[in-house]
């Protein structure tokens, strides 16, 4: 999925997960929201959900408005986005935030933990063929195209077997990812981002019936790279 060419001031404010939750939650509205009602959306402190209104605001994403009013008393400052969800183009930024709006006010788990549950349903969801258990070979396949069709350009290296080449052992395979579909927001919060894409790849396994295959995710383990390990579960000897 491509990336919407943005001004690189646009592209700082958007830099924050927070504060993409807030845009994308202005975007999906109908009507203007004040601040309590978007904080309750996206489980921030109205402080918070200001401060990050006003940044979204400098850039021309949102808009401020007093609310019309006959009765006496300070007026409601109202938000609403400056192009509504059915009219934006589809970026990375809107696409993050789709997936982790959600966990924001997900409760007592990690900003972590609440990104790989939100991957886990992402991928889950691009799983669309019927639901058969797959061999493990087939699997990493089928999660190598989900990963291109993500975005992320993945090349595949030489397949391994652990350990010694035991023909019983499993087996290892590097793939190499070379575009992050939101990269500057990784940069800025790897712990978030890559757990939302070691979520979508154990989502997508558990979809896949193939809940052996081990992930490991190593962000930037070369400059703009990251390498994905999938580990396959060794042969069960059977009697006999």
């Amino acid at each position: 999925m491509p990336t919407q060419a943005i001004d690189p001031r646009t592209h700082a404010v958007l830099s924050g997960i927070s504060r993409v939750a807030v845009l994308e939650v202005l975007r999906a509205g109908t009507e203007p929201l004040d601040v309590s009602a978007i904080a309750g959306q996206v489980g921030l402190h109205p402080n918070t959900v200001r401060s990050h209104l006003d940044r979204l605001v400098s850039v021309g994403l949102v808009e401020e408005a007093a609310e019309a009013r006959v009765r006496p008393g300070r007026p409601r400052l109202l938000y609403r986005a400056t192009v509504p969800v059915e009219e934006a183009p589809e970026d990375s930024y809107r696409l993050l935030a789709g997936i982790l709006a959600g966990g924001l006010a997900g409760g007592p788990a990690s900003g972590a933990e609440a990104a790989v549950a939100a991957g886990r349903r992402w991928g889950g969801g691009l799983v669309l063929e019927p639901l058969a258990p797959l061999e493990a070979d087939a699997a990493t396949r089928r999660i190598v195209e989900i990963l291109g069709e993500v975005g992320f350009s993945p090349k595949v290296g030489e397949r391994q077997s652990t350990p010694e080449a035991d023909v019983d052992a499993g087996s290892h395979v590097l793939i190499e990812l070379h575009r992050c579909p939101f990269l500057d927001v990784a940069r800025e919060h790897p712990d978030i981002v890559c757990s939302v894409h070691r979520g979508l790849m154990e989502g997508a396994l558990e979809r896949l019936q193939a809940p052996g295959v081990g992930v490991t995710l190593e962000p930037f383990a070369r400059p703009s790279v990251c390498l994905l390990h999938l580990t396959t579960p060794a042969a069960i000897p059977t009697d006999g």
